[in-house]
């Protein structure tokens, strides 16, 4: 992967970025998203944020190699603190985090969001704890990828302000992806009933703890509610 050719993943979140925003690309890595989204023609101002030095210093680098420094701005810091007022950026995307960080970035930095209208998310886990972060802070799912690359299974989830309801079913498997049931959806949680089947096997043979039971009452919920959507 490079600046010129993304993994499919950040691909697809390049596809959701709309032309002409102002970006800040969150755990930037390399800024290869930021780069490509420049070399592609969609963006002409970006902030590419790392909170580690080494992943910064890559990042510059990379960016200077490409000749956009002055167009990319990589700057040091962690999660939104790296924005300012006047940067007046329009998007943000977060990209190869779990969601339950991806989640607590936008919740500390909620002061950083004011001039923000869409969030382009992609949890590696968990994007479970994103649609409930967006439901009680105002954000609305407009639209939800997934797809599988190099034996791992992503979604990605872009944001816009308004509000949402979602039912606990909604809030685990996507509301859009449960619609969808796409090959990558199926094989997900196919294989996230299998490994919860796997855990409540195990936990029939240990003693019956209140904490024992409420974590199997827990799994049977979830493989009940996950069976119902991938059978109908």
């Amino acid at each position: 992967m490079n600046a010129k050719n993304l993994s499919e993943r950040l691909k697809k979140v390049a596809f959701y970025v709309e032309k002409n925003t102002v970006l800040a690309d969150i755990g930037s890595d390399h800024a290869y998203l930021p780069c490509y989204l420049v070399h592609t023609g969609k963006i002409t101002k970006a902030i590419a944020g790392e909170v580690v030095k080494g992943p910064f210093e890559s990042a510059k680098n990379q960016v200077a190699q490409e000749g956009l420094s002055n167009i990319i701005d990589v700057r040091l810091g962690n999660g939104l603190e790296v924005i300012k007022e006047i940067d007046a950026v329009q998007t943000i995307t977060i990209a190869g985090m779990g969601g339950p960080l991806i989640s607590s970035i936008l919740e500390t930095g909620k002061n950083k969001l004011a001039s923000v209208d869409c969030l382009i998310l992609q949890p590696n886990i968990h994007a479970k704890a994103i649609r409930e972060w967006a439901m009680k802070e105002n954000w609305n799912i407009v639209n939800e990828a997934i797809l599988e690359e190099q034996d791992k299974i992503y979604e990605i989830l872009v944001l816009k302000r308004g509000k949402m309801n979602l039912t606990n079913k909604e809030a685990l498997l996507g509301p859009i992806l449960m619609k969808d049931k796409s090959d990558a959806f199926m094989k997900k949680w196919s294989n996230e009933v299998s490994e919860w089947q796997r855990i409540l096997d195990q936990l029939e043979k240990t003693t019956l703890t209140e904490e024992v039971r409420q974590k199997k009452e827990e799994l049977m919920d979830k493989i009940s509610l996950v069976k119902e959507s991938i059978t109908s």
